[in-house]
């Protein structure tokens, strides 16, 4: 039989101590970056590279996470970042006190299925109470729009305005269609200012030097595929026929090629490589080829262009078929000192690039982290409202969930208790980064919101005292804040649940 991974605690409850202390780990090394006044993190790889970051969901994954459950934390974070862009911090942060107040609890008898019911009834009340205080945004010309992005910012205004210039480029209704996502749009780069680019960009350059640096009028060919001639497997290709079928494959691809010279195409995406003869043929016709543009980027290209996307087998259709795939431009040119290249004026579907600048590589990537999770804030913000911040909302649920506590019989009222427990956590690290005393602080804006019966007052950092977040301007998405205590409900649930963790036997 198969031992126990864990020898050290109270029976049973010794695969639960070792869970719940790693979810902790997780949450004590991203809770000094939460709030205003949060610092940043060093991650250290083995090879001695650096990291620094603000990041929550960048430090969780970066992390050497050996742990199941920080693994369980972190495959959590991804998804949540994946659902509504940002939040991850906070909900790891929440995620721990959870669980260290359900610990607690089950050391004292407590069934570790009452907990997870009372959990999940805090966790419903919570979300209402988050609802109930959300406010809809009247649209990408709401100034509460770009308070949303210079706080997911962390302060950050240039950027701000940046990811706000896009939004309203693309419009409320792009951004609130399901499958778009403006931090895909985020681009950082060294050395190059930031600025809205009204088109798209491809971070590639030209296949080849003689090419045209610039083309207008643009005729545009975007392939999933190689531009090159089908392949004859090397057996076959050592035989007569198989010779002949790879001398054939050549010339259609050639006739391919000079049918698409002929309906005009000057500018060709593709997925992956570029065969030398096409290479040779494209850049003597004066074609600007690129090659092995990432997906996301060539669907965007298509997108913008008005183009459908095609494999190679394409260049052998009818002429006039093959016309109705191309995509058009007014004008692409590559920006030689950034090996980019850039579309304007396409015949699709209006698109802006939030193009973010540094003096450093690694400066350009921190700042196109934040970037995204203000492109992703103000997104989730259009499409399901905003809610005060500054811990204001997590303190308003805590409020409502232990209004719920002297409602919920026996035990479960125990697992309600730690949803209060954990609503408290976000706030009170906000005061503690902000150099404030958390109990203290907590406790004054908690008074503060029975008295006033407000959910919108939270902690001013600046001035130490309790606050309206709407008159300050300080805003949260509402997705982002429901999504996170959902996740860490989830979380302390699959945890909870653990009783036993044993080792599985080595993959022959």
């Amino acid at each position: 039989m198969a031992e126990p991974v864990q020898e050290q605690g109270d029976g049973r409850l010794a695969a639960l101590i070792s869970n719940v202390e790693a979810v902790r780990a997780m949450a004590r090394a991203v809770e000094g970056t939460l709030g205003p006044k949060g610092l940043d993190t060093m991650l250290v790889g083995r090879e001695g590279e650096v990291l620094v970051t603000n990041d929550g969901v960048t430090i969780l994954t970066e992390m050497d996470a050996t742990h199941p459950a920080a693994r369980m934390v972190v495959a959590a974070a991804r998804a949540q970042e994946q659902a509504v862009g940002d939040g991850t911090t906070t909900t790891t942060v929440m995620a721990g006190a959870l669980l260290g107040a359900a610990l607690e609890h089950a050391l004292r008898g407590v069934p570790v299925a009452r907990l997870i019911d009372g959990i999940r009834q805090g966790e419903a009340r919570a979300e209402a109470a988050v609802r109930a205080l959300a406010r809809p945004l009247a649209g990408v010309g709401d100034p509460l729009l770009a308070q949303v992005a210079r706080v997911a910012g962390r302060g950050e205004a240039d950027i701000a305005a940046l990811v706000t210039e896009a939004a309203r480029l693309w419009g409320k209704g792009r951004l609130g269609q399901p499958g778009f996502c403006l931090a895909d749009c985020v681009l950082g780069q060294p050395g190059v200012p930031g600025e809205v680019f009204p088109g798209v960009l491809i971070s590639k350059g030209r296949m080849d030097r003689q090419q045209p640096r610039e083309v207008r009028r643009v005729r545009a060919l975007v392939l999933d595929d190689a531009l090159a001639p089908v392949a004859v497997e090397e057996e076959a290709l050592a035989t007569e026929a198989g010779f002949r079928q790879y001398q054939e494959n050549r010339r259609q691809f050639v006739v391919g090629l000079k049918r698409l010279l002929e309906l005009g195409v000057n500018l060709v995406l593709c997925d992956r490589g570029i065969d030398d003869e096409a290479a040779e043929l494209l850049t003597d016709a004066g074609v600007l080829a690129v090659q092995r543009v990432t997906m996301a980027e060539w669907q965007r290209a298509a997108e913008y262009l008005g183009a459908r996307v095609v494999r190679r087998s394409a260049l052998l259709r009818d002429p006039a078929e093959l016309k109705r795939c191309l995509g058009r431009a007014r004008r692409a040119w590559e920006e030689e000192h950034l090996e980019q290249i850039r579309l304007l004026g396409g015949a699709g579907r209006p698109m802006a690039t939030v193009l973010v600048g540094a003096a450093t590589p690694e400066v350009a990537a921190e700042r196109e982290r934040i970037a995204r999770d203000a492109a992703a804030a103000a997104q989730a913000a259009l499409r399901e409202g905003v809610v005060p911040g500054g811990g204001a909302v997590e303190l308003a649920a805590a409020r409502a969930v232990a209004g719920l506590q002297q409602t919920v019989a026996g035990l479960s009222a125990y697992g309600v208790a730690c949803m209060v427990e954990a609503l408290r956590q976000p706030p009170a690290r906000i005061a503690a980064n902000a150099g404030l005393s958390p109990l203290e602080k907590v406790g004054e804006v908690w008074a503060a919101q029975n008295i006033g019966d407000t959910g919108s007052l939270g902690l001013d950092c600046e001035r130490g005292v309790p606050a309206d977040m709407w008159a300050l301007g300080v805003v949260d998405p509402a997705a982002v804040k429901v999504e996170a205590i959902r996740t860490a409900a989830e979380i302390a649930a699959a945890i909870l649940r653990i009783e036993t963790v044993v080792r599985k036997k080595a993959v022959p």
